[in-house]
């Protein structure tokens, strides 16, 4: 790598632009700002007036610009390759751009690397010299579950990596950092109060176990549901705690906080004692308990295979092909006990632990083993033609229709693919056309049976679509 000692690597900004209308950075250069406060940070130029003013802006990231009229003077990061003389050992200061008399130079030193284990504070804008010998400039976004990070430098998170990096150094604090400074500071004050927090003896007169509150609360359900648990209380989620906050115990729900993956407490706020919590976990849990009856649940016994066996034939009828074998390749399901509780549970062949099918009753149960049940069907039987209706712009509530395609099955059989998206996100969907459709005489009341399974309100093509196509009818035998 290169030789000069980075530690004592000084770095010069010579013959900076003043902005003016006249003498602006070329369209997306990357640029070291001087603001009118003082401060020094970096972007890149958008112009705005088709360029023919210094009106615009200087772009750090997605929502992250600074207004041209903020800034006085700006000095070019993208005509520069420094690799030569990062390369001479003796090398402790490097000029950047022509040093003129009476020219204000701008000096940047303290320079760290990545490879010292030293990283910038959480969104830090920084000064880069890259291992490519280039200048650069960016915000740091530390990567939440592994080591390193990167540099967002402009919109939709356009960011140099870490690992491009060859040394870094900090530029002025701004809003941003300023917020991230206080947010961290808040955290540590947080942490400091709830050392040695304080608890309400009025709301906190049963102790500090939670589970003592939702056991006086179960005695009070017991009376409606003689059937409760506190165990299916607490698949109300989500359940509550008793944790710190600001130096104080409360009954709280905790969440995760996305950036850092810390603790956020959000307090129960809706009385001031033990017992109206109580009874506030009374009401929150009251329609979980109400639709967790074992005896409606496990209304067909406790044997698995009965209720497999039911969604088996149920999907059998319409899905002619399907056969037990092709089920061992997918969902397994068992009742099992569950902190005290008989649940439903499943889990996908292969995997090591089943997971809870949290469901009311043993018709809901079967209806979603039988969904289960028609994926696989589909997923078994081969396509052997197909056929796209056309089709124009279709908005579906804000997303557009991409595709609507209909499939002939080795079977014989048909079903439908339909596919909508919206700029950042999308979806398919695949629906079998029941042998009853075909019962139907005539083409048009086939449309009519087929659009109550693709109704054309909901996934794009109605009837007003679907009837003139010649080429749609014969496909489907009509």
């Amino acid at each position: 790598m290169f030789k000069v000692d980075y530690k004592k690597l000084r770095l010069s900004f010579n013959d900076f632009h003043i902005v003016n209308d006249k003498d602006m950075p070329q369209y997306g250069e990357y640029c070291l700002l001087e603001l009118k406060t003082g401060d020094y940070t970096a972007g890149g130029w958008l112009p705005s007036e088709n360029g023919r003013t210094a009106k615009g802006k200087f772009i750090r990231g997605t929502a992250d610009t600074v207004d041209s009229k903020d800034v006085a003077r700006w000095h070019s990061l993208d005509r520069y390759d420094l690799t030569e003389s990062l390369e001479k050992e003796e090398v402790n200061w490097i000029n950047i751009g022509e040093e003129e008399e009476g020219d204000r130079n701008i000096q940047f030193e303290g320079f760290k690397s990545f490879a010292d284990k030293k990283y910038p504070k959480e969104e830090q804008f920084c000064l880069l010299i890259m291992k490519d010998g280039s200048l650069a400039a960016g915000r740091w976004n530390k990567w939440r579950h592994e080591s390193g990070g990167s540099f967002i430098y402009s919109s939709a998170l356009a960011s140099h990596s870490s690992d491009k990096v060859w040394a870094w150094t900090p530029l002025s604090s701004d809003e941003i950092f300023a917020r991230e400074v206080e947010r961290e500071n808040e955290k540590k004050r947080e942490k400091k109060l709830n050392r040695n927090p304080s608890a309400d003896p009025e709301l906190f007169k049963y102790g500090m176990d939670i589970d003592a509150y939702y056991e006086k609360a179960l005695v009070k359900l017991r009376e409606e549901f003689c059937w409760a648990t506190v165990t299916m209380m607490k698949k109300k989620t989500p359940v509550w705690q008793i944790a710190p906050l600001h130096g104080k115990y409360v009954f709280g729900q905790i969440g995760k906080n996305y950036y850092d993956n810390s603790d956020i407490v959000t307090p129960w706020t809706e009385g001031n004692t033990a017992d109206e919590f109580i009874d506030f976990l009374c009401s929150y849990t009251h329609y979980t308990v109400e639709h967790s009856n074992p005896e409606e649940k496990f209304k067909f016994g406790t044997d698995i295979n009965v209720y497999l066996e039911t969604a088996f034939k149920n999907v059998k009828r319409d899905y002619r092909w399907l056969n037990k074998k092709m089920l061992t390749k997918t969902w397994q399901y068992d009742i099992q006990r569950v902190d005290g509780d008989l649940e439903f549970v499943r889990r996908y062949r292969g995997e090591r632990k089943y997971s809870v099918y949290n469901v009311e009753s043993a018709e809901q149960f079967i209806e979603w083993v039988e969904n289960d049940y028609q994926s696989v069907a589909l997923w078994e039987n081969e396509t052997v033609a197909s056929y796209s209706p056309h089709f124009g712009y279709i908005d579906l509530n804000g997303w557009n229709l991409e595709r609507y395609d209909f499939y002939k099955l080795k079977s014989g059989d048909y079903k439908v693919s339909v596919t909508a998206g919206n700029r950042s996100t999308g979806g398919s969907r695949d629906f079998f056309i029941t042998p009853d459709c075909f019962e139907a005489k005539t083409y048009e009341e086939f449309l009519d049976r087929y659009l109550e399974i693709v109704p054309g309100y909901s996934f794009g093509l109605g009837k007003k679509d679907l009837l003139p196509d010649k080429d749609l009818k014969k496909f489907l035998g009509y």
